[in-house]
Formats: C-alpha cells, structure tokens, sequence
C-alpha cells in the first residue's frame, strides 16, 4: 500500500488512475484543506513544465482525489498560473437588494388577511385604493 503523498512522478499518478497500484489516500473534510492540497499538488509536480499529456494525468487525479468536477479544476490551476495560489474566495453576499421593509411585509400580511387572500393583481389594486384614499 502506499500513501498518497508518496507519488511523486507522473506515471506513479498513472499507475494510481488506472488501478494498477493500491494508494491509501483520504479526501480533506474542509473545502480550506482541499485547496491547500490542490496547491501542493500543483506545485509538487511543477505542473506548469509537465507536458499535456502529464498535465491531463494531474487533472485526473486532482479529481478522482478532490471530488471536484474537471471544470473546477480547471478554474484552481488557472488561478494557480495567474497568482501561484489556490484560495477559496467564498462569496457571501447577497445578490437579491431587498425591496420591501418588515413593516410593509406586516402591512401586506394584514391586507391579505383582512381580504381572505386575494390574488396578486386584486391585493395590487387594494393596495393602491389604499394609498390614494390616505391623507396628504
């Protein structure tokens, strides 16, 4: 048996891709850990001086060992040729701007409510007697 991280060259990753020799490897829990070992891939192998048949062997096992799709992948050893890096840029933000406040959630609640749930359209003109029927 032998330890992941003791292939160190490009047909030893064949030999682990086509079955031909029993690797004990284990799959990071964190997404952080993923992409580290991404990296040290990357760099272990010097990838960007492997040919492209190497280089597809690399993919092939950054995939099979990452759980990651070829298309993302790609992404990492792309980001690693432009910054020699592989980091998670986690995006938490949140791409819908809100449009009504609580208090007018409250009010549209108590308006469907008071009407026995109208539908969208009749709820809209409701709404809209309403407010030209308010006080200036």
């Amino acid at each position: 048996m032998m330890n992941l991280e003791n292939i160190k060259t490009v047909s030893e990753v064949s030999d682990f891709i086509n079955g031909g020799q029993p690797v004990v490897f284990e799959v990071a829990s964190s997404k952080e850990e993923r992409y580290a070992w991404v990296r040290k891939t990357l760099y272990r192998f010097d990838y960007r001086k492997l040919s492209k048949g190497e280089r597809g062997l690399i993919v092939q096992l950054l995939c099979k060992v990452s759980g990651y799709s070829r298309q993302q992948i790609t992404r990492l050893i792309g980001q690693y040729h432009k910054t020699g890096h592989v980091n998670r840029g986690q995006r938490t933000v949140n791409g819908f701007k809100r449009k009504y406040k609580p208090e007018d959630i409250v009010l549209l609640v108590k308006m469907d409510e008071l009407h026995e749930t109208p539908s969208g359209g009749t709820l809209k003109k409701l709404c809209e007697r309403a407010h030209q029927q308010l006080p200036n």
